[in-house]
């Protein structure tokens, strides 16, 4: 009887949405929009132009958070947040989404002067039709390098320039951004693991310390781990840990 009347109540709304529905359709005097795409033969190359400048801006746009990551402090931050995490030995808190939300706000904070200059020399005056697309490249793309080789090491240049046979330049103007980027992401590599292993030191003497006390009670089947998990938790808050690791990771780009 029950199921009877649950079918009955849904073919009421049924019907009362459908009437709804069409009398709203009924009532509106202009024409509603229509999206459609379609594939057929271009009449000019204009045509084709345009479809290929629509699939480069795609491309663009779907490499674009790549493209964020890899020239900018997002990686080096993402880095010291996973190593903190391993380190604290939590195996789902912080979740890793909210790791990266937080890297993500940290990055727009530590680049926002470079992303700032990029906006006053290259968006704006292209928005403006004051410069070419090609003159707001060259400009916007100097921030943005000026920032990645305050942190590149000469070595990871040095390595890149080698493997691309190139000549040595002169000055760093003179080297490519294909050359920059690669050499960048390796040295923010190599920052963030070294902050990485500073982090692991005073976890892992807790759980030394916490492990020779165990043994020392004859509590050997009792993992040492599940001990050291509070003791490390109450440090980190006693440090205020958080507020030391974002400050020291914001003050390496300084």
């Amino acid at each position: 009887m029950k199921l009877k009347n649950f079918i009955t109540v849904i073919f009421i709304l049924f019907v009362f949405a459908s009437a709804l529905n069409a009398q709203q359709t009924q009532s509106l005097s202009f024409p509603l929009p229509k999206v459609d795409i379609q594939v057929g033969n271009s009449n000019n190359g204009q045509d084709v132009s345009v479809t290929l400048q629509i699939l480069l801006l795609m491309t663009i746009l779907a490499l674009a958070p790549s493209i964020m990551i890899m020239t900018t402090a997002y990686l080096r931050i993402i880095i010291v947040f996973h190593f903190l995490k391993s380190a604290l030995g939590t195996q789902q808190m912080p979740p890793g989404q909210l790791l990266a939300g937080v890297a993500l706000f940290i990055t727009f904070f530590v680049m926002a002067p470079t992303w700032n200059k990029v906006n006053e020399d290259a968006l704006k005056p292209l928005m403006d039709e004051k410069i070419t697309t090609e003159e707001a490249y060259n400009k916007g793309i100097e921030p943005i390098r000026e920032f990645m080789f305050k942190h590149v090491r000469d070595e990871d240049l040095g390595l890149f320039i080698s493997l691309a046979n190139m000549t040595r330049p002169n000055n760093r103007t003179e080297l490519p951004t294909y050359i920059v980027i690669p050499a960048f992401v390796l040295s923010e590599l190599r920052t963030g693991f070294i902050i990485g292993f500073f982090l692991f030191i005073p976890f892992l003497m807790v759980d030394m310390i916490i492990a020779s006390i165990l043994m020392s009670m004859g509590m050997m089947m009792v993992p040492p781990m599940l001990v050291s998990l509070p003791f490390k938790i109450l440090l980190f808050i006693l440090v205020d840990g958080w507020n030391l690791i974002v400050g020291s990771v914001v003050r390496s780009f300084g």
